[in-house]
């Protein structure tokens, strides 16, 4: 009976523990999407400015001179909305991929650092850190790197009405791109994304986990 408030009071604080998690990782998506939909009009033009010279359905007497005759024309040519084309499959994409590599990341850290003492094998522990970020990463993308494509295929996609466009919205890209390419054509370019995705959450989560660790362990020694 003298255990029975210890175990309330546990599962209480477990319980306060995930909720305190849920509103803070929906905060923080919110916050994402609100920040990727507010910048989607400049990665728009940034792409478009990058695809240009490699589309079929940019002639070379349409292309962009720069970056303000594009911002300028694209709500000419295809209409203000346009300059969020992608942005769902973008802003879709940030949940699954935030909680993958949290998830993966967790579970590369007990293959990477298994018996890794921080205080005296701190390059060792520093490397294991890396490859779980880069890991994590990696794995993410292979679930994730299908919105990925499609994000990029739309918001390339220069048409202005419905009829003009190549791809009417995110669900007819995904029918598209299989019908003619197949499950694999989702998937055109992830070996070049992975190997940045490997680099940049490796130092990501690597350098971060480090630091953190670090620091917290030398706090703790000193009091």
């Amino acid at each position: 009976m003298s255990d029975l408030p210890t175990a309330v009071l546990v599962g209480q604080n477990m319980s306060e523990s995930t909720v305190t998690f849920v509103k803070d990782f929906l905060a923080v998506c919110i916050a994402a999407a609100a920040s990727e939909t507010a910048v989607a009009p400049l990665e728009r033009v940034k792409l478009l400015l990058q695809v240009q010279h490699a589309s079929k359905h940019i002639v070379a007497e349409r292309q962009y001179k720069g970056f303000i005759d594009c911002i300028v024309r694209i709500p000419k040519e295809q209409g203000v909305l346009s300059y969020w084309r992608g942005n769902l499959a973008n802003v879709i994409r940030y949940i699954p991929t935030q909680a993958l590599n949290f998830t993966f990341k967790d579970r590369y850290k007990k293959l990477f650092l298994e018996g890794v003492d921080q205080s005296t094998q701190f390059w060792r522990y520093f490397a294991g850190n890396l490859a779980s970020g880069g890991a994590a990463g990696a794995t993410s993308l292979c679930f994730v790197y299908p919105l990925d494509f499609a994000r990029t295929r739309l918001a390339a996609d220069i048409g202005k009405t419905r009829a003009q466009r190549e791809f009417t919205g995110l669900s007819n890209c995904f029918g598209k791109i299989i019908k003619t390419d197949g499950p694999r054509g989702l998937y055109n370019g992830f070996s070049a994304s992975v190997q940045g995705i490997i680099i940049y959450r490796a130092a990501y989560f690597g350098i971060y986990d480090t630091a953190k660790s670090t620091s917290s362990f030398s706090i703790c020694g000193y009091v």
